[in-house]
């Protein structure tokens, strides 16, 4: 699977049912190359565009299921990390 295959799916977390949105980008381990997490733009930010001050950064143990057109986690949005950005 390619990264650009991966960002046209929607990430679902199953503990609320709730769209999270789709992946925006990825985070991995330089040394391993093992993938750590992926990234989702928070509410209010399109496609990975325009302002947000959120994403959400959900570890890749949360991960259940890459399907076709969506990918399913299971985490709390606590525990998903939500990034402050800092405006320039």
């Amino acid at each position: 699977m390619r990264f650009s295959d991966l960002k046209q799916r929607e990430v679902i977390n199953c503990k609320d049912c709730k769209r999270l949105g789709f992946v925006s980008d990825m985070v991995f381990d330089s040394c391993s190359g093992r993938v750590e997490a992926l990234i989702v733009p928070g509410p209010g930010k399109l496609f990975g565009c325009f302002c947000s001050c959120t994403e959400y950064v959900i570890p890749f143990c949360h991960i259940i299921k890459i399907g076709p057109d969506i990918v399913l986690v299971d985490i709390d949005l606590v525990t998903a990390s939500e990034k402050k950005k800092e405006h320039i």
